[in-house]
């Protein structure tokens, strides 16, 4: 078990799970454990019990005693049902590219345990308790990012978690690779053998793609407070004028998020108290318009985050089925469309906000526009200013960052097309719009971080002319300013930026409780 920092036990099958709960698993620590109430054991078992019933009764179940997929019409003779499962696994060993990462890997396994633990899989409680030990041991699947078509689920990337069920293929265990079969020996376990529709649960699925959004939905509602608080660094960096988030302005256009927006802004440029007007009567758009467009984000998040649990707390795979009610049905729950576009549209939004962080960045670096901040921010005064340039490398790469950003946020869900003999005609891609979202949302975190060092660096120079920052602004900014010294003389800064960009993605500061 997890050694270390004791961490509340994420518990499955209680209740709904939330994003937060996912989160806590994937990139906190915590452990799972599944439902002790004896309703929960119930549910299960009948489900398993039943399908044993109709396996007894010679009843035609898709998956079970039949092909996969266009294969539906082919019935496999009952003394090769038990082998089937482990067919599926093996022929959808085909995965490419990077492997998941350890946050991702364990996001897709609660995902995919707490969609098994709705009691509508007939799969049996030894194989939720199994997947359990594997999160809390972290003895994680390597998973191949590409694969999924997103309908039926799944499939390709989830073959994965299923072979390492059964000890085969590699897995990451206590800090190393090794064969899942040599990691299970080491806790005392044999591989798992699957019953007749397990491979099927496993694996026909949405929780790659909803493990995925769990951990972009995270990142996003961060960056969403990050934006804000840049954009108030800026805009006092370059003495803007603070009555553009005056609450009585956005009274009377009331988007949720963006009076929120606003209201932090405001706050942290003094509320009330503030300066008044700055050398404008109106700043430009990239600062006044700011809770206009990080207030879409976060607007957007609440649907988002809405479908997101919907689907983590649904029974997404193929055939339902009903033990207690003695009913089976064949769907198409597998089919992630909400994931799809739910990612396209986070993507899309996150993506606004590289935009609208590299046009303040051009402004902050920009002498013409700064109001009084020197060229490219650059430190250096007397003969040597000749030769410094600041800042100028920076804002390049911060405009390539934002490029790609906005590039990778063309919708994936449009691109549908017909695969496996045109039994899968019509696909979400959702996990595809997933990986998409966590890619743009790498690169507007490498912006924000540029833009955190910029506006550093701006409000030393402020301070250096007799405009010292308002206290909160100070405070935030004291947080991180330890390891970024003031850039007098050019030096690289990819080693800082890369430092701030892993402090985001960690989201190691408080940012507006």
């Amino acid at each position: 078990m997890l050694h270390g920092k004791e961490h509340t036990v994420v518990e499955i099958g209680a209740a709904p799970l939330t994003i937060e709960q996912v989160l806590a698993v994937a990139e906190k620590g915590a452990p799972v454990g599944l439902c002790t109430a004896p309703e929960f054991a119930a549910r299960i078992d009948a489900g398993a019990a039943y399908l044993d019933r109709l396996l007894s009764d010679g009843s035609s179940i898709y998956g079970v005693t039949t092909g996969y997929g266009d294969s539906c019409t082919v019935s496999v003779p009952p003394e090769l049902v038990a082998e089937l499962p482990l067919h599926l696994t093996r022929y959808h060993g085909c995965g490419m590219g990077d492997m998941l990462d350890e946050a991702a890997t364990l996001a897709t396994l609660v995902a995919r345990l707490n969609s098994l633990a709705q009691g509508y899989s007939g799969v049996r409680r030894v194989l939720l308790e199994r997947i359990a030990q594997y999160v809390n041991e972290r003895l994680l699947p390597r998973i191949p990012a590409e694969g999924s078509v997103g309908a039926s689920g799944d499939l390709t990337p989830l073959s994965y978690l299923a072979a390492a069920l059964v000890g085969e293929r590699e897995v990451s265990f206590r800090g190393r690779l090794c064969a899942a079969r040599a990691a299970l020996q080491e806790l005392g376990l044999q591989p798992l053998s699957l019953a007749p529709k397990e491979g099927l649960a496993l694996m026909n699925g949405t929780a790659v793609m909803t493990g995925l959004a769990c951990i972009a939905c995270g990142r996003a509602e961060y960056l969403s407070r990050l934006a804000a608080r840049i954009t108030a660094l800026a805009g006092f960096a370059m003495r803007g004028n603070p009555g553009h988030f005056d609450p009585r302005l956005f009274a009377v256009k009331p988007h949720a998020g963006q009076i929120e927006c606003a209201h932090w802004i405001w706050h942290d440029l003094g509320g009330a108290g503030n300066a008044g007007e700055g050398p404008r009567l109106q700043d430009r758009y990239s600062i006044r318009c700011a809770p206009h467009v990080i207030g879409v984000l976060r607007d957007a998040l609440s649907w988002i985050r809405r479908d997101v649990e919907n689907e983590l707390n649904s029974a997404n795979d193929n055939p339902i089925i009903d033990g207690e009610q003695g009913w089976v049905l064949h769907g198409g729950h597998f089919y992630g469309g909400h994931i799809a576009f739910a990612m396209d549209g986070l993507k899309t939004a996150v993506a606004g906000l590289a935009d609208l962080m590299d046009r303040q960045l051009a402004l902050l670096v920009d002498s013409r526009y700064n109001h009084g901040l020197p060229h490219n921010l650059s430190g250096t005064t007397g003969p040597r200013a000749a030769i410094n340039h600041g800042f100028k490398a920076v804002q390049i790469s911060v405009s390539a960052w934002t490029a790609e950003a906005l590039k990778q946020a063309l919708p994936a869900a449009i691109f549908s097309r017909s695969t496996e003999c045109h039994n899968q005609d019509k696909v979400s891609l959702g996990t595809i719009a997933a990986r998409d979202c966590l890619r743009v949302l790498e690169l507007v975190e490498q912006v924000a971080a540029a833009m955190l060092l910029g506006c550093l660096q701006a409000l030393r120079l402020a301070e250096r002319d007799g405009n010292p920052a308002p206290a909160g602004l100070a405070q935030f900014c004291a947080q991180f300013d330890a390891g970024h010294p003031f850039v007098d003389e050019d030096r690289p800064l990819e080693h800082e930026l890369r430092a701030l960009a892993a402090a985001i993605r960690r989201r190691d500061w408080s940012l507006y409780a």
